[in-house]
């Protein structure tokens, strides 16, 4: 599927998930070779088909070509896509073939150390095609340059270009000195703004039907693991009548499933309004006509009182699912990450939730072999996952990141058992889920067509409101007659058999 190839920015981040290879199949990729290198795979974003850049093309009007890649998460995926908008705007065309561009931009991902190397790749893979002459420069954005700016340029001068997350709106400019061949400034460092950036120029790459909606920027919590904070810098929330406006924006160019993203999302509107605001915003992106799912991920267990609950039990478009990362299901565990929260208060919280919204899902993720963790700390956490039984979990093993209090913490654990206790831990929670999912079949589910399967006729690939995009399960849906389905409509299915995470399906009605 050509909309699809951004996708492989998660694979890095899906290795210790309860589905590794999930929608992999969904990916088109470009595969480049060198001679002392094996071959990668890269996730060139697709190019731009939009009328204003087909007619830009026709008219020889394009200031120049370039290539993404982008890497990481939703939030960064937002982030590429306003880059996109702006080039766009000013007369460069997107093409989806590296050799083929002027120059490349990498949208980088710092968060953990697979996603790092991941990025250095993706980097050192552009540089070789640099070297050989195939492309004339290559632009490094986002975490990994924020993270390591001084890094990067010393151990790799080639770089044309070095972009911080907040320089992400001087895009433009950096491609306008590059293409001038004009060398005096590299780097785009801004400090983080005081409010979140406005993602009002976005150039999808997501498919048609859905997108995210970035609603804050930043992380005001101190979790000892995490970088986040250093890179986004402090919590900045959006107004709500500019998410409203985006929201309504994306309805309107035919998104039907809009997925809420935030580095901590149940915090939104303290820094803005003085106290959360989560539950008033929600209330009115339920209002936004078009959109049929709106999907809530990155909730932190805190600020979820009575009346976030009931708006999200009583809206029309907010569906039963929640991504809620709870990281550790030991007390001292979740005190030495600076969590904030106990087990305890972990549990009431569950429990409210699922007292309080009707056919609720949960996703959660969690560490293990975090400093110190001993053999009962990990016992309670899978004594946790066993007593909460959620429907999707995916598990990390701790990654030592550079200027965090964690990386300061003594009594490590070896790489290699924190490896065994992240299989102990899939290893209990795949039976719960291939069991939630078995008993789904014979029921009748209304499932979001994403696009049909290569090599397959007449079988197409889908999403319950269950399964979050690319991270959780799919649902393998046959034609009952041909040409009846295409990408981006619903259609009510009987599930007829599970495949492990999966789920197949016949229609029963008419796609709509």
């Amino acid at each position: 599927m050509a909309a699809w190839p951004w996708l492989i920015g998660w694979v890095s981040v899906k290795i210790f998930t309860e589905k590794p290879e999930a929608s992999c199949y969904l990916l088109q990729t470009l595969t480049l070779a060198t001679a002392d290198r094996k071959p990668m795979q890269l996730p060139i974003v697709t190019a731009d088909r939009s009328p204003e850049a087909i007619v830009t093309q026709e008219r020889g009007q394009a200031r120049g070509q370039y290539a993404v890649i982008s890497l990481g998460c939703p939030k960064n995926l937002v982030d590429t896509e306003q880059m996109l908008g702006q080039l766009q705007a000013d007369g460069y065309h997107r093409v989806d073939d590296a050799e083929a561009a002027d120059f490349v931009v990498i949208n980088t991902c710092g968060f953990i150390d697979a996603a790092r190397q991941e990025s250095l790749g993706a980097i050192d893979e552009m540089l070789d095609l640099k070297r050989q002459g195939k492309i004339r420069g290559v632009v490094v954005t986002g975490c990994l340059a924020e993270r390591q700016r001084d890094d990067l340029l010393r151990q790799r001068p080639e770089i044309d270009a070095l972009v911080g997350v907040f320089g992400r709106d001087e895009i433009v400019g950096v491609a306008d000195r590059l293409a001038g061949g004009l060398t005096e400034q590299r780097t785009v460092f801004r400090p983080a703004p005081v409010r979140a950036l406005p993602d009002t120029h976005r150039v999808a790459v997501t498919p048609r039907h859905f997108a995210y909606l970035k609603i804050s920027e930043g992380c005001d919590r101190l979790c000892t693991f995490c970088a986040i904070p250093k890179m986004r810098g402090k919590h900045a929330s959006k107004p709500i009548e500019d998410i409203i406006r985006e929201a309504e924006k994306l309805a309107a160019s035919g998104v039907r499933e809009m997925v809420v993203v935030a580095q901590d999302t149940t915090y939104y509107g303290i820094d803005l309004y003085g106290r959360p605001r989560l539950t008033e915003l929600l209330q009115q992106l339920d209002q936004v006509a078009g959109i049929d799912w709106i999907r809530l991920m990155y909730f932190y267990p805190m600020y979820i009182d009575d009346a976030l609950i009931q708006t999200i039990a009583g809206a029309k478009r907010i569906i039963p699912y929640i991504d809620i990362p709870l990281q550790h299901g030991s007390d001292a565990m979740l005190k030495r990450m600076a969590r904030r929260v106990n087990r305890k208060a972990m549990e009431e919280i569950l429990q409210r939730l699922r007292e309080g919204i009707d056919n609720l899902v949960l996703r959660t993720t969690f560490i293990t072999g975090f400093p110190g963790e001993t053999a009962d700390d990990f016992q309670q956490l899978l004594e946790f996952v066993q007593q909460q039984q959620f429907q999707h979990l995916g598990v990390f093993t701790y990654s030592i990141e550079e200027g965090t209090p964690a990386a300061r913490l003594p009594n490590r654990v070896p790489a290699q058992l924190a490896s065994e206790r992240r299989e102990q831990l899939m290893a209990v929670q795949q039976p719960l889920a291939f069991q939630w999912n078995a008993a789904r079949i014979g029921g009748v589910e209304q499932v979001l067509i994403d696009g049909p399967l290569p090599g397959e006729p007449g079988v197409w690939l889908g999403r319950t409101y269950t399964d979050a995009p690319d991270i959780d399960g799919l649902v393998y849906v046959t034609e009952t007659e041909p040409d009846t389905l295409s990408s981006g409509v619903m259609v009510d299915c009987e599930m007829v058999a599970s495949r492990g995470y999966d789920l197949v399906a016949v229609p029963v009605d008419t796609a709509y």
